[in-house]
């Protein structure tokens, strides 16, 4: 056997091996992601958890710091994209009104004052 084939056989056989580790034996395992990273039918569930919880105990604050976890964009503009996937994915009319009441009270709450850096 000549030696380039050799190194082909030898090459292909631990591609092989390294793609079944990796996928079978120790697959990657994502542990304590942020929430911004979650893919667009998760990020809307999750939004639409915070509006839920917020139903519940009214703290208005306490879901701006929720969705604040969602990146630096506005709280009123992340509930109003949930809102706009829902309508396109078919959420039942309790979720949207639900979330549409959040964005009621997040547009009705005054600007938080931001902290200027020297």
């Amino acid at each position: 056997m000549r030696f380039s084939s050799r190194l082909f056989v030898g090459l292909f056989i631990g591609l092989l091996l390294g793609v079944l580790y990796g996928w079978l034996i120790r697959p990657v395992e994502y542990v304590d992601t942020a929430p911004d990273s979650l893919r667009a039918d998760y990020y809307s569930e999750y939004v639409l958890m915070v509006s839920e919880a917020y139903s519940a105990d009214v703290d208005l604050e306490l879901a701006r710091v929720r969705l604040a976890a969602l990146g630096p964009r506005p709280p009123v503009n992340i509930v109003i994209s949930a809102i706009d996937y829902g309508l396109e994915h078919g959420y039942s009319q309790l979720d949207l009104e639900t979330l549409n009441r959040l964005v009621v009270d997040l547009r009705a709450m005054p600007p938080s004052a931001e902290i200027d850096t020297p």
